[in-house]
């Protein structure tokens, strides 16, 4: 996931300036409305931690109208954050109760594709419903289609606490792209430099989470998160941290240790998710949310430490490379997680083949992104303190540019090496790059190479691919 790119007007500030902020939350963690005891059964998730839960939040959109006392629309232009087309705005258009559920729909204002070519909703309870800890759930219904992406996240409205974004934290609970719709992603943002923690659910038998609804949860206690969907448990995390400017560490489990609130929002286009393009239906596509939900516990311990990061750090299989079938020997699964993974995104069309001692890509479609075609191998570990040498032989159909990177997936796609750029001709040629690991041990390391966006599609061939530790 790229990481979320907050302009110089945080989100606290923008969001007061709109709002209000109404004043903060009780002590008791929410100010939230009155329990429903029809809607207070939890037992689709036998693995959640607490068994004591009460509803403390319930919102079924059975209005006629957003309720504002519990709600704030906001309002942004276009580029705010992430490098969104749409303009966020305050519009029965956009944003509108029907049949008991809400819409965030998406609206065309212009002809041509681009930045401020689109309308969007963005809502949130911030100031008049934060809560810290407890069960978060919604019953949603996403779109189809490039460029979209709804979330169901959790921001902080006080972010002098412990600083801007990053620091403050983020808490993702449902974040499905438009043109990956069987996936969910769940994810936390934290740290300085920028550093996140990634859960991704893609269940076996469904098709895609835009035809029909689906409920997401988190279960936020002190020093732990867990994430579900359908009542199925599929990512948990403890391991975040906090540092003052002075790189002091706030005691954990800061930043989730102070009050959060809820947003609801369908971004169209942005860095992560692509842009629209002809085949993206705007006009009947919409973000359904049928209920938002909070459960809380009586009381929460916050007496805890945070867990000792054991980072088991793999051995080379073949003798002293990392990087498993580089020469291309067996011909392998592109698409799974083992080994070599062939990746499009954004746009990007081609195909991937092993033949020969080599692989074979060949673009139809060079995309928006230099990852927009994109083979990768993950789990690479990297130690802290040690020298490391990528090389590879490489070569394309004509004289054109790719990228390769050493990158961290797992901490925030902070880069190991740098991407460099890689000029090929028709004549094969190694490439050899060396760099030292400044960063904590990472196990989950990996190499990419990015063959999009580079003004060719011209067929790239790889060979005798190696990452290895040249100093400990």
């Amino acid at each position: 996931m790229k990481k979320r790119i907050i302009s110089v007007l945080t989100v606290c500030a923008l969001a007061f300036a709109l709002t209000g902020c109404a004043g903060k939350a009780s002590d008791a963690g929410n100010t939230g409305a009155a329990p429903n005891p029809a809607n207070s059964d939890l037992s689709a998730y036998s693995d959640l931690t607490m068994k004591d839960y009460k509803l403390v939040f319930d919102e079924e959109f059975d209005g006629k109208t957003l309720d504002r006392s519990v709600w704030n629309v906001e309002l942004h232009e276009p580029g705010w954050v992430n490098e969104e087309w749409q303009e966020y705005v305050d519009s029965d258009e956009n944003i509108y109760l029907e049949d008991g559920h809400l819409v965030l729909k998406p609206v065309q204002k212009k002809d041509t594709m681009g930045s401020g070519a689109f309308t969007s909703g963005r809502v949130n309870t911030m100031g008049k419903h934060e809560f810290k800890y407890g069960f978060f759930e919604s019953r949603l219904k996403v779109p189809a289609g490039n460029g979209f992406l709804p979330a169901f996240w959790l921001m902080t409205g006080d972010e002098q606490k412990y600083g801007q974004w990053p620091v403050c934290g983020e808490i993702d609970i449902m974040e499905v792209l438009g043109d990956a719709v069987n996936q969910n992603h769940g994810t936390i943002h934290f740290g300085l430099p920028h550093k996140q923690d990634q859960g991704t659910y893609q269940p076996v038998k469904l098709t895609n989470f835009s035809t029909d609804y689906h409920t997401y949860g988190l279960e936020w206690m002190p020093g732990k998160m867990v994430w579900y969907v359908d009542g199925v448990k599929y990512h948990e995390t403890s391991d975040w941290y906090s540092k003052t400017e002075s790189g002091e560490l706030n005691p954990y489990p800061a930043p989730f240790n102070h009050e959060f609130y809820i947003i609801l929002n369908l971004a169209v286009g942005n860095n992560w998710a692509g842009y629209p393009d002809e085949t993206t239906d705007i006009k009947n596509s919409e973000y359904d949310i049928d209920y938002v939900r909070v459960y809380q516990a009586p009381s929460y311990d916050e007496n805890v430490q945070k867990p000792v990061k054991v980072v088991d750090l793999r051995e080379p299989a073949d003798g002293s490379n990392y990087v498993n079938n580089g020469s291309f020997t067996e011909n392998e699964d592109l698409s799974d997680n083992k080994n070599w993974k062939f990746l499009l995104a954004n746009g990007g069309k081609g195909e991937a083949v092993i033949e020969d001692g080599k692989i074979v890509i060949k673009s139809e479609a060079a995309g928006t992104e230099e990852y927009s075609v994109q083979l990768v191998q993950p789990d690479m570990p990297m130690k802290e303190g040690s020298s490391y040498k990528l090389s590879f032989k490489a070569w394309a159909d004509e004289d054109r540019t790719m990228k390769t990177a050493v990158t961290a997936p797992n901490e925030g796609w902070i880069r190991y090496l740098e991407d460099t750029e890689v000029k090929l001709t028709k004549e094969p040629k190694e490439f050899t790059f060396d760099f030292t690991m400044s960063e904590e041990s990472d196990p989950k390391g990996r190499v990419e190479f990015n063959m999009g966006k580079t003004g060719s599609t011209a067929t790239i061939y790889i060979t005798d691919v190696s990452l290895v530790k040249t100093k400990d």
